[in-house]
């Protein structure tokens, strides 16, 4: 059982040693563990420290990237050097290292396919009050979203089989975070979360430069990805309550048609049967996004068996270093 441990980076020479140190070297039930380091594009000397201190493992990007290009870029080298399973973690040492074995443990018990670190958002210290409220009620609505309990939708400390590493499909091109767990209910992944603990922070996030954006851009990639993996739900919802609406406005104007006053809401009628058609029309496109749903579950599945025949090609464990 090969476990590699990925570590997405930007410009993190000065906190990715301690990182490093900190992970575990040997783990019960697991035979090898090997380090794999993201450089998205740093301008410091990450890539260079990264070997200095003996990553079997280095991908570099000439530019910078983003976290969820870096964070595929490790699942695809991770794959190709052989991992049975992959964890990945935060270079900033935001996690203790030694709770990788809990992260691993669901995993080697057979009882999951995706493990998540649950940080208890509620109570961390270095989170502001409003910040806390945030991420406890963004939590629950991913957790409606995926369908599946989710007490911490954020955290990226996170241990994958390999199975599920190979049918994941990352397109946003922010975060991971939040469309990996929509992905994994839709897709009835057994996801598990785990209490970890977390270090004292070391600088400030680079991923969540303000509050109102970050709200802004998990609002539209929650919205954007519940209806690319549910469209015929989120269309008949929206379709259904245009076609309430439409009727009750045309009941009303047959209750005032009735007494002979019906004269004075003709736009009540009109409105009725343009919300009544809009209603049909967004139920029509839902059906169809449906089936572009069915399509690309299809296709899905046969990325996945790409992906297999690709990353275990000539052994696909012969490396996935990268200059």
């Amino acid at each position: 059982m090969k476990l590699i441990i990925q570590i997405p980076c930007y410009n993190e020479e000065l906190t990715l040693p301690k990182t490093l140190h900190d992970l575990p070297q040997r783990l019960p039930g697991i035979d090898k563990i090997e380090f794999l380091v993201v450089d998205d594009g740093s301008s410091d000397r990450t890539a260079e420290v990264a070997r200095e201190l003996g990553v079997q493992h280095v991908v570099r990007f000439t530019r910078n990237r983003g976290l969820a290009a870096a964070f595929v870029a490790g699942l695809e080298a991770a794959l190709r050097a052989g991992a049975d399973i992959i964890v990945n973690t935060d270079a900033d040492n935001q996690y203790c290292g030694e709770d990788v074995a809990r992260l691993v443990q669901p995993i080697l018990e057979g009882k999951a396919d995706i493990v998540v670190g649950d940080r208890g958002v509620a109570d961390l210290e270095y989170f502001s009050p409003a910040k806390r409220l945030l991420q406890t009620m963004g939590s629950k609505v991913v957790e409606w979203a995926a369908g599946i309990p989710i007490p911490d939708a954020t955290s990226g400390f996170r241990a994958f089989t390999r199975e599920a590493a190979l049918r994941l499909t990352v397109l946003g091109e922010y975060s991971y975070t939040l469309e990996t767990l929509i992905q994994a209910g839709a897709r009835r992944m057994a996801v598990v979360y785990v209490p970890v603990r977390t270090n004292p922070q070391t600088r400030r996030s680079r991923l969540i430069r303000s509050l109102s954006s970050f709200l802004a851009i998990s609002a539209v990639t929650i919205l954007r990805f519940y209806a690319m993996y549910r469209p015929l739900r989120v269309f008949l919802t929206a379709g259904a309550t245009m076609l309430i609406v439409g009727l009750a406005l045309g009941v009303r104007f047959l209750y005032f048609y009735s007494t002979g006053r019906g004269g004075g809401h003709i736009q009540s009628l009109i409105l009725a049967a343009i919300l009544i058609i809009v209603s049909f029309q967004i139920c029509l496109i839902g059906l169809i996004a449906d089936l572009v749903r069915l399509n690309r579950k299809l296709l899905e599945e046969v990325l996945c068996r790409i992906r297999e025949v690709d990353f275990a090609s000539g052994d696909g464990r012969k490396g996935a270093n990268a200059a």
